[in-house]
């Protein structure tokens, strides 16, 4: 059972209805499923309810979304950082605390590889160019496994990634370690060598053909 973070959204629209809902791109259930796991949605909830819920899974995943708040890893808004999501920041960030606590399989796809960084210490970079190209439309881009590590264990050659982003990690967060990096040096993966299987990847596997990340992560929650 793979539990996915979802986002709360205002006037969602679908047949005769227009009402707040919990949402996530079907690209990611279909990922999990594709993998051979079980996907339950995580909308948000109140944080002192994140190890209740973790205590359930055999895995995690922290999705892609909107900007995390700079304050979290205390910095001054950048003028291009979209407007907070804080209900959600602190849902995920209890969410990963929680994962990391059970000592579950996590995973975090762009936003969520951002959050797992400054749930542990990290700080962010608040713009970049090149990642983002044309808005609401997926670009590609080659991203390069470091190795020896959990990344290029899954992934070993150099390989195209679907992406979309506009923020990359800076300072890296206690323990963490980059795995993957693009050819302008952006971080494009990391993962924590302390613990049994947590790695963060910058771009959307859900938005792809390949599977092995998540099928990484699926073996990893049945062991």
């Amino acid at each position: 059972m793979i539990g996915v973070s979802t986002y709360l959204e205002s006037g969602a629209r679908w047949g005769v209805w227009e009402l707040d809902a919990a949402l996530l791109p079907v690209g990611y259930p279909r990922l999990v499923q594709r993998a051979g796991g079980l996907a339950a949605m995580l909308p948000p909830d109140d944080p002192a309810h994140a190890a209740a819920a973790v205590a359930r899974l055999d895995g995690l995943v922290i999705a892609g979304g909107p900007d995390v708040e700079p304050v979290r890893y205390g910095a001054e808004p950048h003028p291009r950082t979209g407007p907070p999501a804080r209900a959600r920041d602190a849902w995920e960030l209890a969410l990963i605390d929680a994962g990391l606590a059970a000592g579950i399989p996590v995973l975090g796809i762009c936003r969520g590889m951002q959050l797992l960084n400054v749930a542990l210490g990290g700080t962010l970079v608040q713009h970049i160019d090149g990642h983002a190209e044309v808005v609401g439309v997926f670009g590609s881009h080659s991203v390069k496994p470091v190795p020896g590590s959990l990344y290029a264990g899954v992934v070993a050659e150099e390989a195209s990634v679907p992406t979309y982003h506009h923020q990359a990690v800076d300072r890296l967060g206690a323990g963490l370690v980059a795995s993957a990096y693009a050819e302008d040096g952006t971080v494009e993966a990391i993962e924590l060598p302390s613990a049994s299987w947590v790695l963060g990847v910058q771009w959307h596997p859900e938005m792809g053909d390949d599977l092995r990340v998540m099928q990484a992560l699926v073996r990893a929650a049945g062991g």
